[in-house]
């Protein structure tokens, strides 16, 4: 190869590495580790033109390798990852729909031992209401009318929730309502991590046979325990929370709107932040009917 032919393979070179660095400069890179070992190399201005000699010197193609033959990138703007490639975090797990009906996962709970709430209940009290219901309020656990009765939300507080429930633009009859719990605990306490570990997978099945839009979750307990979150409901009030691809409404209980009457304002925004995604899903589907 002649000292001509070295020359142009050389400018070829350097050409493409200062092009390459120029690329690396505009993606944010600082630093670029060669997992080579190179011998000593003069520097080499871009702009001094080489003798043949000098050439002949030069070991292949270290020249474009050589920090000194391109002109340092200016420094790009960083770019999130989620800029340049998206959301990477993984998507949340979807809902799968059960055939199962309630009467199966009913006889599934039986005459239900399972845990100490057992040894002291009048009834189980299991989840009542519309089986194809786009909407569904979840409770912690049955109350001293609702374990005599055998029905949820049938005390002070039930009352309080059926007129929620109507001021929304639904019947109760129109709506699922249940507990994580079906057992009444002593004193109306919360029921213990144990004892929702027992009975929070029947009221689990039980979501994914029916697949509600919205499942507004009454209080702290039911909050933490359906979400498996530890924050508060005075944080997580009022936003959309997820599970599994169902929205979820974290609300005050209505126990506790009878204890402090002025966190109903508070819950009737959240509640009708609920109408008001229903009726818009309502709108939508009519529209693509």
């Amino acid at each position: 190869m002649t000292s001509k032919d070295n020359a142009q393979e050389l400018s070829e070179l350097l050409t493409a590495a200062k092009d390459h660095f120029s690329y690396l400069g505009e993606l944010g890179v600082e630093h670029v580790e060669i997992p080579l070992t190179l011998p000593d190399i003069p520097a080499i201005s871009p702009t001094k033109k080489l003798s043949p000699a000098s050439i002949d010197r030069l070991p292949g193609q270290a020249a474009a390798l050589t920090s000194a033959t391109v002109p340092s990138p200016a420094k790009a703007p960083q770019v999130s990852s989620e800029v340049l490639f998206g959301d990477l975090a993984p998507p949340s797990p979807k809902l799968e729909r059960s055939s199962e009906t309630f009467e199966e996962i009913q006889t599934s709970v039986g005459d239900c031992t399972r845990c100490p709430l057992s040894q002291q209940r009048t009834h189980i009290v299991h989840t009542e209401g519309n089986r194809q219901a786009r909407l569904m309020f979840v409770g912690e656990a049955p109350g001293a009318d609702e374990d005599f009765q055998a029905r949820p939300f049938v005390g002070r507080a039930g009352q309080l929730l059926t007129k929620i429930i109507e001021a929304i633009g639904f019947k109760r009859e129109e709506v699922l309502i249940g507990n994580i719990n079906r057992c009444r605990p002593p004193g109306n306490r919360p029921p213990t991590a144990e004892e929702v570990a027992t009975c929070k997978p029947f009221l689990l099945r039980e979501i994914a046979a029916v697949q509600p839009e919205v499942i507004v979750v009454l209080g702290n307990t039911a909050m933490r325990n359906l979400l498996d979150t530890k924050e508060a409901i005075s944080k997580l009030r009022g936003k959309f929370q997820d599970y599994k691809g169902i929205k979820v409404m974290p609300t005050f209980h209505p126990a506790y709107l009878l204890r402090d009457p002025s966190k109903k304002r508070e819950t009737w925004e959240d509640l009708k932040t609920v109408r008001d995604y229903l009726d818009e899903t309502s709108r939508a589907d009519n529209r693509n009917a």
